[in-house]
């Protein structure tokens, strides 16, 4: 049989008490991607229900040298948005990457009101440390997120001149929200074009 020749590596990050559960969309996109050949790296965070920041940023630190694969893709979901902030803002990301997609970043409010994660409450970024981070950042969000009420596009992607795709009634992106499988993330990820919108995934009722 031949090989499937690794064409790309993907770095996907979980969020706060994710253990990362098989029913989850990142579980689901890991072994979709890892079945058509591409490297991937799904680590389970320090004990993510007592998360430490600086644990966390170690934890990053380590992984991208990790894959092999040409064109390295982050995906964040919810609380390891944050995390990844945290890293471009002290110019910590190890290796170059292509492309980062943060999806339900929770708002600093929501942060601060919980004493286990209010550590990782946004720091300030510039646009030249993005730049530095990655070539491309995309934000991905709903507008009734409990974790982000006045939405990702408000608290992230306009301040940061970000590009960020709206998607109605679906919540935090969860399994809560139905999201255990999600072809569009999968369609981004494997798109040639990091314009590529992010739709909200198929079969799920908004509200």
């Amino acid at each position: 049989m031949t090989e499937i020749p690794i064409e790309r590596g993907f770095l996907i990050l979980h969020g706060w008490q994710n253990h990362r559960p098989a029913g989850h969309w990142q579980h689901w996109l890991a072994d979709r991607l890892t079945a058509l050949g591409h490297e991937v790296d799904y680590p389970q965070l320090p004990d993510p229900d007592q998360p430490e920041l600086e644990r966390w940023l170690a934890e990053l630190r380590a992984r991208p040298g990790m894959l092999r694969g040409q064109g390295l893709t982050v995906v964040c979901h919810s609380l390891a948005c944050l995390l990844w902030l945290h890293a471009v803002a002290r110019n910590t990301v190890p290796v170059p990457v292509d492309r980062v997609l943060l999806v339900a970043p929770p708002s600093p409010g929501i942060l601060e009101q919980h004493a286990e994660i209010a550590g990782f409450t946004p720091p300030p970024v510039t646009a030249s440390q993005f730049s530095a981070a990655s070539v491309y950042t995309r934000i991905v969000g709903s507008d009734n997120d409990p974790y982000c009420p006045e939405g990702a596009a408000a608290a992230y992607g306009e301040p940061h001149g970000l590009p960020a795709d709206v998607l109605a009634g679906e919540a935090h992106l969860d399994m809560d929200a139905g999201y255990g499988s999600w072809p569009s993330i999968l369609d981004w990820c494997l798109a040639s074009s990091n314009d590529a919108r992010i739709q909200r995934r198929t079969g799920v009722a908004p509200g």
